[in-house]
């Protein structure tokens, strides 16, 4: 299952790591950094003092575009979770993305389960119940850009097939990793990204493997993922609340057209801002379940996809318009 393939209509850019806002992905602020320097590494979770007491250090608290916004409140993103909730149920196909508890030791033994020689396997979640590695997660969703759930799985799934490690990958000529992939749409640039960041990875770790993120910050972690080319901020977000159970709240096609709708963001805002502002102003409590159920709600509500005009019956969020965009 593709995790982010709500972007799916939007022009997203493999090179964003060329680009200028490649700059602005890492929200570690120069006020940020030094307070990691001086904070002990036990305490690097330790809650600031915020208007919103469920962000902490790591949240991308330190970038407020829209310091005079005051929506959402905690209140209103209660209230539209609990809306979507009744309406929808919680998302199945979301839920193995859901936090459970973690200790890294686990992940070594459940991730790697390496062959003897050494190659680290490519897990096959959709055949059982073994839990997807960082890795995997960040090139599904790597798949998933400008495209559709099914053909990114398909992608996906015919890449494990193909090659049994991603030792074979890397190895692999690039006319064969994108013919494995090129159900996903855009298999040269793909595979290009791909083969890339598998490359990086055997030079800087000597291994093939990005379970050691689990052990980061999210500040941390943004940095490390963005070092790659091709990996921008939207890839990032993803990774870090559907693989890595990180209080993130990526803004796809879906939740900024919602978002906007609600009055949660200014009328100018872009993507990039909303994002910053959103997980700024919604409680980490919140974040997981409220993103899924907003994707899940802007894929098929008809009237969500247009952006509706006033409240509706049968529409459990044309209710909140009215009465944050008047």
């Amino acid at each position: 299952m593709s995790t982010s393939s709500s972007w799916d209509g939007q022009k997203l850019s493999f090179f964003d790591s060329i680009s200028p806002a490649k700059t602005s992905v890492s929200v570690s602020t120069a006020f940020g950094r030094e307070l990691q320097r001086k904070m002990p590494a036990a305490n690097k979770r330790q809650k600031l003092h915020s208007p919103n007491p469920s962000i902490t250090e790591d949240s991308p608290s330190t970038c407020n575009p829209f310091p005079h916004h005051p929506n959402p409140t905690p209140q209103e993103c209660r209230g539209v979770r609990d809306s979507l909730l009744a309406f929808h149920g919680f998302p199945q196909q979301f839920a193995k993305y859901q936090k459970k508890p973690h200790s890294s030791s686990e992940a070594c033994d459940e991730v790697s389960d390496q062959p003897k020689n050494g190659e680290t396997e490519l897990l096959v979640t959709s055949l059982g119940d073994r839990r997807e590695s960082v890795l995997d997660g960040l090139i599904s969703t790597l798949l998933s850009q400008n495209t559709t759930d099914s053909n990114s799985s398909k992608a996906f799934v015919s890449l494990k097939s193909t090659f049994p490690t991603w030792e074979d990958v890397l190895a692999a000529d690039s006319k064969c990793v994108e013919n494995a992939i090129r159900c996903g749409g855009l298999a040269a640039t793909k595979a290009s990204c791909i083969k890339t960041i598998l490359k990086s990875l055997l030079e800087k770790k000597g291994k093939i493997c990005l379970e050691y993120l689990r052990d980061m910050s999210v500040n941390e972690i943004k940095d490390e993922l963005c070092s790659f080319k091709g990996i921008g901020p939207k890839t990032v977000a993803c990774v870090l609340m559907f693989h890595l159970q990180q209080d993130d709240f990526p803004v796809d096609t879906h939740v900024f057209r919602i978002a906007k709708a609600m009055g949660w963001v200014p009328v100018g805002a872009d993507r990039e801002k909303a994002y910053h502002h959103l997980n700024r102003r919604i409680p980490n409590e919140l974040k997981f379940d409220l993103n899924c159920l907003l994707v899940t709600h802007g894929k098929a509500c008809k009237k969500c996809s247009r952006v509706a005009s006033g409240p509706s019956n049968t529409c459990p969020v044309t209710q909140y318009y009215s009465s944050t965009t008047n």
